[in-house]
Parts: structure tokens; sequence; C-alpha cells
């Protein structure tokens, strides 16, 4: 746990799920650098202009720290969502002061301060700054932050387009700060959200060869098929009967997706901590299957990894684990994915897992599971099973 110190307090913030053992920070010189920027420019939080609005905050850093204004978070994470929670009760901010928004909700009619942590994802800034634009007006103070390798030309022209002239500050500690100034009100409509987005995969993906899949802003390659996600869907258990499968980090649902229809007697869970990525597993799942398949066979949660499934239930956990968290590269996650994958599955049930040979993933397996098979590999990935005895 870390001390945050700020112009409205100090507060002890942990990330989400809490480990002694991480040494990552759950905020950043960027955070540091916009709150005081709203103190010595004299931001008022308070005033009748509308809600004070904190986009893509990581943490809940932000929204901890200016409590006293009732903040809304808007974010498509769960787990900033459940590490926002604890932070928020920690400070003993009292319950309903902050408003939590996932990025799927509806936002606030009327924004007077919007704050916005610049997310890796363009994409997903273009969909949250479009959806946000017609509660913006001429007196709304917006100002984003990130770090100086997260901001770029295309993270400053889009502000520009969406919102209104933007310039940046100068950089501290590798901060820096977006400055934007909303266009006075025209009447013209506000352009639409071009998300989501969809195409039909190739020949090539294997069991997904011909299926249609579509994306929410945000999704990892949202516009192909990212190569290890192809590798596995051309390496994909064949099975038959009444199974019950998992697709774990589910992202936009294809690797479920293809291993439903190949056994028409299995129903399939679809879970992640996006909301976008929940969003496209179930819409891709409903344009190849149909809704009413969807509803039958088709089951989809936003939760911190396998937290919401009955142990020693699933025949089969399908896995392709993130290895970073924002810009820190860490197996933290698909550590976390097994151990809940292995407390999941029955009895007899396997865990199949791409990754990138050099993430070394068959050691933490056989230790885990005591036993991992390579099922395929190439130079850059391998395929691994490992069966729950």
């Amino acid at each position: 746990m870390n001390r945050f110190t700020t112009g409205w307090g100090a507060y002890d913030l942990t990330r989400f799920p809490e480990d002694p053992r991480d040494t990552l920070r759950a905020w950043d010189a960027a955070d540091e650098y916009l709150l005081r920027h709203l103190r010595d420019e004299g931001v008022r939080l308070d005033g009748p202009g509308g809600a004070v609005v904190a986009l893509g905050d990581r943490w809940g850093a932000l929204v901890t720290a200016l409590a006293a204004a009732r903040p809304v978070q808007i974010t498509d994470s769960y787990l900033t969502q459940c590490a926002t929670r604890a932070n928020l009760r920690r400070a003993g901010v009292p319950d309903g002061a902050v408003t939590l928004l996932s990025s799927r909700d509806e936002p606030p009619a009327r924004v007077g301060v919007l704050l916005v942590r610049v997310p890796m994802s363009l994409a997903l800034l273009e969909d949250q700054l479009t959806r946000l634009a017609p509660s913006v007006h001429e007196d709304t103070v917006i100002v984003g932050a990130g770090m100086v390798s997260e901001i770029h030309t295309s993270t400053l022209k889009l502000f520009e387009r969406v919102l209104g002239p933007t310039r940046t500050s100068l950089a501290v500690r590798k901060a820096r700060l977006i400055l934007c100034e909303p266009r006075p009100a025209t009447g013209a409509a506000t352009p639409a959200t071009p998300w989501p987005r969809s195409y039909v995969l190739p020949g090539d993906a294997g069991a997904a060869s011909g299926l249609t899949v579509v994306n929410h802003a945000g999704i990892f390659c949202a516009d192909r098929l990212d190569i290890g996600t192809r590798f596995f869907l051309n390496h994909l258990p064949k099975r038959s009967g009444a199974t019950r499968i998992v697709d774990l980090g589910c992202g936009n649902g294809v690797v479920g997706t293809a291993a439903a229809l190949a056994d028409p007697g299995a129903t399939v869970t679809f879970t992640d901590e996006s909301y976008q990525a929940v969003a496209s597993a179930r819409a891709t799942f409903a344009a190849n299957a149909g809704e009413a398949e969807a509803g039958e066979r088709a089951r989809f949660l936003v939760a911190d990894s396998l937290s919401g499934l009955e142990p020693d239930s699933v025949d089969l956990v399908l896995n392709n684990p993130p290895f970073h968290s924002h810009r820190a590269t860490t197996d933290t996650t698909a550590r976390r994915m097994f151990a809940d994958a292995r407390r999941a599955l029955r009895p007899g049930g396997e865990l199949w897992v791409v990754g990138n040979r050099h993430l070394g993933y068959h050691i933490r397996l056989r230790r885990l599971f005591g036993n991992c098979e390579l099922v395929a590999g190439d130079p850059k990935f391998v395929i691994l099973r490992a069966v729950k005895r």
C-alpha cells in the first residue's frame, strides 16, 4: 500500500486485487499533475456547470481525492471499480458519494468538469469522448492527463475533432496535460460513435473460419484477428456432448463462439473484466448463433477472472491471458487466471492456454496442476494443456 498525497488530503491506495508483493502503485505522475493543476488553477468543482466526471480513472485515485465534489467515474474496467470501492472505503468516503459508471452506461446529461486519463486504446478514447460530447458545453473545463509516452499527435487530434481546440502542457516527471476548450454550441448534430465494428474471418481461422466477429471500442486487435488467437483457433480441442466451456478473458468472444458452434451440446460462459469485451462477446455469439441461442447456450459475465463460477463446475477453460497491466508487463493476471481455472474445473477438466513462447507458462502450470502438455507450437506461440487431477 502506498500513500497518495494531494491538495485534498493523503490517501492509502491499492490496486485490485490487493497483493502485498505488488510493487506497482495505484497512481502515477499524471494523476498527481492533473490534481495539482486543478488546485493551482482554482478550478471550481462545485459549480453549476454539471457533474465532475473522471473518465478512465485507473484505480480510483482521482475520484478518491475529489470525493467531496461527488464525482462520476467512467471506466471500462471491473477491476478498476473494485479498486475504487476499496480505496473509497479506506478513505472513509460515504457510500454514494462517488457514482461508478461503466463504459456501457449512459453518461451524465451535463458535465461541468471532464478529467480524462488517456487510455492505451485510441479507439476507446474516441468512443468515450464521442458519447460524452453531447454533455459538454462551452463552460466545461476539460483536462486530459497521461504519461508522455501515452499522448501522441493522434490523441490531440482526436480531442480537437470531438471536443474543441486543444493544446498540451509542459512535461513534468514524464507526465503531460491535455488542455481542451470546448466549442460553443452550434446546433449541429454530434457525430455518432463509429463503434461497434464487425468483419468476417477468412478461411485460415480454423474452427472460426467464416464467422462474423463484432468488436466494440477498446478490444485488442479490433480490426483483424490477432495471430495468437488465429493459432489457437486452428488447434481448439474437439469435444462433443454436454460440455461446460469457459472463455476466460474472452475479448470479442470468437474463441468461445467457435468452440460452441463446433459442439452443439456445449454451453459457454464468456467472462472478462472489460465491459466492452463482454458486450463484444455477446454480439459475436449472437451474430453467429442467433439471439435465441445466446439466451439458451451462453452466459456473459463481467467479473474478476472466474469469481462468479462455482468450484468443480466446468469441463473446459480456454484462455489467452493478457501480460500487460496498463503500461507494465506482468504475469500477475495470468497466474490468477490459472489458479481460478483450476478451482472452477471439475476433476478431469482441462485448461487450454495460448501464449507467447517466451512467457514460460508451462512452468507455472506444472506447479499448479502437476502436469502440462504442449499441444502445438510455432516460433512465437505455444498452446498448453493442463488437466485437473
